[in-house]
């Protein structure tokens, strides 16, 4: 295929030789014919099919917003020697330029590249082009292969501890029929049926009910950390400011579930995750915060919190604008059903007033805000 300069060459050639042949003059029938031979040449440069088998690796495969992340092209020849061939990938609105040396007949290259990390989200990574082009760029070979990958572009994160609930709880959770089933906290008997193990059955209320009967076990409830994102577009006249936000609900949620407690993640108009602490809820939680996207609705974080059940902690994440300090007020009506009520402010046009019982930390900085949440921890 000719590439723009190619066709501008021959349609400029063909000019040339024609104005040359009309009023007799060779030298411009001589450019003429020169530039034609070479769009010619160019074409017999890029009509053999290069022969390679490319394989494609995203190391790693997530990452924090800003951290390192690179492609892996293993380029093998598989036909005749191949020069003048580029790759270029796609990689999300963009692409990346990739030099691959000249490979002889069965030879093999690996070549590594930066991938774009400065934008938090699912980054689709290919189809990969292969281009082969003559020296003039006249014309140009292209061929895709493999299909796109995903590098998923994950929030900064700092290391924040779990605040204290300022409620003392009992230390096997609460035993209510709502508790789930597990195999930790003893809660009540029932009668047998048919899969109960034979060890959980309770010999003496049996004999004496006539009835086999089994324990019924539960796992204990900690106190859930839910944490509230506040995405209204209105919000957040700076996205810069809501890429913070989203930094900081992911470092108060990775450091509850890193400490084995549960985690509630929502929005104004959706609930993102609901994990029961651990490792690998972790990465659950980061995932999902990857996606996530300011949106219009009518219901506010304040709105949100209402619907989720009492107990544990709340910590609610809000822009700087005038419009987000009012939030406060009614988030002092959802006090009583928390044990602790964090807001966290992200750059605020100014001071405000914390209700009492609620705690807030205005913050212009990850940095800052583990800082901030490391005196808020001293408290109680």
């Amino acid at each position: 295929m000719l590439t723009p300069l190619g066709w501008g060459t021959a349609a400029g050639s063909v000019l040339l030789y024609a104005a040359g042949w009309w009023l007799g003059y060779p030298e411009p029938a001589m450019f003429g014919t020169a530039g034609l031979a070479a769009v010619a040449g160019a074409v017999l440069w890029t009509l053999p099919q290069v022969k390679l088998d490319v394989r494609r690796e995203i190391a790693p495969t997530r990452v924090e917003r800003g951290e390192p992340a690179v492609g892996v092209l293993h380029v093998t020849n598989r036909g005749r020697g191949a020069r003048g061939v580029s790759a270029r990938d796609a990689a999300g609105t963009g692409s990346v330029t990739v030099d691959v040396p000249r490979l002889r007949p069965g030879g093999t290259r690996t070549v590594s590249y930066r991938l774009p990390t400065g934008r938090r989200g699912a980054l689709p990574v290919g189809p990969l082009r292969l281009e082969r082009a003559d020296p003039l760029r006249l014309a140009r070979r292209t061929r895709e292969y493999g299909e796109p990958e995903v590098l998923l572009v994950r929030p900064r994160t700092v290391p924040l501890g779990l605040l204290p609930s300022g409620r003392a709880h009992h230390l096997d959770g609460p035993t209510s029929d709502r508790s789930p089933a597990g195999t930790a906290t003893f809660h009540a008997l029932r009668e047998y049926v048919v899969g109960d193990e034979l060890r959980h059955i309770h010999w003496k209320s049996s004999a004496r009910t006539g009835t086999l009967m089994v324990r019924r076990l539960v796992d204990a409830s900690l106190p859930t950390t839910t944490v509230v994102l506040e995405a209204r577009p209105e919000s957040w006249p700076d996205p810069d400011d809501f890429e913070l936000a989203v930094d900081a609900a992911a470092s108060v949620a990775a450091g509850a579930a890193a400490a084995n407690f549960p985690v509630r993640l929502l929005t104004g108009g959706e609930q993102l995750a609901e994990t029961r602490g651990g490792p690998d809820d972790v990465e659950v939680l980061l995932d999902r915060l990857t996606s996530a996207e300011t949106a219009e609705g009518p219901r506010s974080a304040v709105d949100a919190v209402r619907r989720v059940r009492a107990g544990g902690s709340l910590v609610v994440v809000l822009g700087g604008t005038p419009s987000a300090a009012e939030e406060l007020g009614r988030i002092a009506a959802v006090r009583g059903r928390f044990d602790r009520v964090v807001v966290l402010r992200v750059r605020p046009s100014g001071p405000a007033a914390a209700p009492p019982g609620v705690h807030v930390l205005d913050f212009a900085g990850l940095d800052e805000l583990a800082e901030s949440w490391r005196r808020l921890g001293r408290t109680r």
